[in-house]
């Protein structure tokens, strides 16, 4: 099993941030779960990579060759794929992975989330999606969604589908009984 991470190439301010990126690695190391990440060598996902390479676990890089320079490629990892475009890495990550969590990030981070739950709500995949809300980063967004399924833009299925907790166990015991709902259904009714 391989979970895609999604998570800052920047460390952040708040040194919990950090202290639940390696914690999360050794985690999944200690589960015998791959990590499969953006590749980079710095900010949150240089500690991913670092902690679960310590621990013994399996790394697995992502990156485009435009970032290879600029987010310094890991070159510890146990693979390290390097693709021509953001859009190829992104799928990259999703084939090689059975399930997501996104940690503390930017727009990057965000993007990867929101791309992966479009395509879970699109029943292009139904592997889990998973936010490990440190120090509760994401509050603001787990608040904005639940806006959006008050005001009908966000199906309340759809909105459940995103998992979430601020312990790794806890968030890998929802991933591992997670049900993917049906709502890509009626995209396959109609090709």
């Amino acid at each position: 099993m391989r979970i895609a991470i999604y998570c800052g190439s920047s460390r952040g301010l708040d040194p919990l941030f950090q202290t639940a990126a390696a914690d999360l690695a050794r985690h999944l190391a200690g589960q015998g779960i791959g990590i499969v990440y953006g590749g980079g060598n710095v900010g949150l996902m240089g500690v991913i990579a670092d902690a679960a390479l310590a621990a013994g676990g399996e790394v697995i890089g992502v990156i485009p060759e435009s970032l290879l320079a600029k987010e310094l490629g890991h070159q510890g990892c146990t693979e390290l794929h390097v693709t021509r475009s953001m859009h190829e890495r992104k799928q990259m990550m999703v084939d090689l992975s059975d399930a997501f969590i996104a940690l503390p990030g930017g727009f990057g981070t965000l993007d990867e989330l929101f791309e992966t739950l479009t395509w879970l709500q699109l029943g292009f995949h139904g592997k889990p999606v998973g936010l490990l809300n440190v120090a509760g980063f994401f509050d603001h967004l787990l608040t904005f969604l639940d806006h959006m399924t008050g005001t009908g833009f966000l199906k309340a299925e759809h909105r459940a589908s995103l998992l979430m907790d601020a312990d790794p166990a806890v968030l890998l015991t929802a991933m591992r009984a997670f049900q993917p709902h049906t709502c890509g259904k009626w995209i396959k009714e109609l090709t």
